[in-house]
């Protein structure tokens, strides 16, 4: 039987115990799930959670793993008065992108703004890891107001080159590895999402903020987004990520 009390940001807390050691903690919006998250490192941090195999945020919901008593947990956490999330904390890790993705004009269309102006507002925009997903190091970033919010392509491309930018829905991704994908393409970068020999293999975790920096000049990607002689190079990525590195892997869509 679910478990489900407001807290006092305003926004209810179900637990669902999910088989016999796990728990999902469900909430209904990103902000919701945001702050749910930070209480759950919170407690595990100061021991008010028993110790778990695996915390994994979703878009909509944080799973714990490993838990003895899963129906438990559920009834402490439907009375958590949870505070809303702090944000602004720990450097940034900073992407250097092209923005030269086939469908930075579509994307322009869609904003009503001209692509240099999307340019100016996506690279002006703070991002967060909100979750990472359905690849090893692609993270779903949040941060674009809703009026920026894109619909996915009509027709998905069957490949999707490595380091494409993309956006789709309420999020931004770069893609780590060649994929078929639906998101609108808007530039291209050469950071290292995933890196099996780097410590933490993962660049992005939830929680990270981020920041894509223009570099050099915008040349426009052919349909298959391979970048045209002249592009300029990526500059090093400025830092790693601070919360919580562990790279959790979701399904949702790309």
């Amino acid at each position: 039987m679910p478990h489900q009390a407001p807290d006092r940001a305003g926004f209810a807390v179900r637990g669902l115990p999910v088989g016999e050691n796990a728990l999902l903690l469900e909430v209904d919006s990103d902000e919701a799930v945001e702050a749910l998250h930070a209480e759950v490192l919170r407690r595990l941090g100061t021991a008010e959670l028993p110790a778990v195999r695996d915390v994994v945020p979703a878009a909509r919901t944080v799973l714990l793993d490993g838990l003895a008593d899963p129906a438990r947990t559920a009834a402490l956490a439907a009375r958590w008065h949870i505070p809303a999330p702090t944000r602004g904390q720990g450097t940034a890790v900073e992407i250097p992108v092209r923005y030269d993705g086939p469908d930075l004009a579509e994307v322009a269309k869609l904003w009503g703004v001209t692509p240099d102006e999307v340019v100016r507002i996506h690279s002006g925009t703070e991002f967060r890891v909100a979750f990472c997903g359905f690849a090893p190091g692609f993270g779903y970033l949040t941060g674009l107001p809703s009026r920026y919010h894109v619909p996915r392509r009509d027709t998905p491309r069957t490949r999707v080159p490595t380091g494409s930018l993309a956006l789709a829905g309420p999020y931004t991704g770069v893609y780590p590895r060649p994929s078929p994908g639906g998101w609108q393409l808007i530039g291209t970068s050469d950071a290292v999402l995933w890196d099996a020999t780097r410590d933490p293999v993962a660049l992005f975790a939830p929680g990270t903020r981020v920041r894509f920096v223009p570099c050099g000049d915008r040349h426009p990607a052919h349909e298959d987004g391979a970048v045209p002689p002249g592009g300029a190079p990526a500059r090093p990525v400025a830092d790693l990520p601070a919360p919580d590195r562990r790279p959790s892997v979701n399904g949702a869509r790309r």
